[in-house]
């Protein structure tokens, strides 16, 4: 059985809940978490999906995050999937939501930011990234439509480095 998600309306309401899979058969908009991790030099991490993944493998990405579960905030799900993908406990600091409606199915991202410090050694989940390393943001510019990105992190990163040092974008939007 799939992981279960709260199936939500245009105003982020829940309506329902569904089994992931069937949200992205049958295209229903459901929550996504995620993360953009920094260090204290403002490098942002950016990773490979590992190539096993059903959804975006071998993509880039600039954020470490999955679906929200029933019940939990954007938060919650944040703090949880980078500890499973990063073996990180840090706290996160919710910044947008989008609407995105491109990809395989429509999702309210909910992107946070962790500032991940140089002293923690990150321990990536092997069977959900491949690779990953530290770029600054003119690095991450200069790359953002050269490699192969998850489109949902193409576009919250493109928000997120536009707001200036990262950390100034706020309050929900629709995109």
């Amino acid at each position: 059985m799939s992981e279960l998600v709260e199936h939500v309306d245009e105003y982020d309401r829940v309506l329902g809940i569904v089994e992931r899979d069937e949200a992205v058969r049958l295209n229903r908009l459901h929550r996504i978490a995620a993360t953009i991790c920094r260090d204290h030099a403002d490098r942002i991490l950016v990773l490979r999906r590992a190539e096993t993944l059903s959804r975006f493998p071998g993509h880039y990405d600039a954020m470490v995050g999955g679906a929200v579960d029933v019940g939990e905030s954007y938060e919650e799900a944040a703090v949880r999937e980078l500890a499973e993908e990063l073996g990180v406990r840090v706290p996160v600091r919710f910044l947008f939501k989008l609407l995105f409606r491109e990809g395989i199915s429509p999702i309210w991202l909910g992107v946070h930011e962790a500032v991940v410090s140089e002293v923690l050694d990150l321990v990536p989940d092997s069977g959900e990234i491949d690779w990953y390393d530290w770029l600054t943001a003119d690095e991450l510019r200069e790359v953002l439509d050269e490699w192969c990105f998850v489109p949902g992190g193409r576009e919250a990163l493109r928000r997120y480095l536009g707001s200036g040092s990262g950390s100034g974008a706020s309050g929900s939007s629709v995109g």
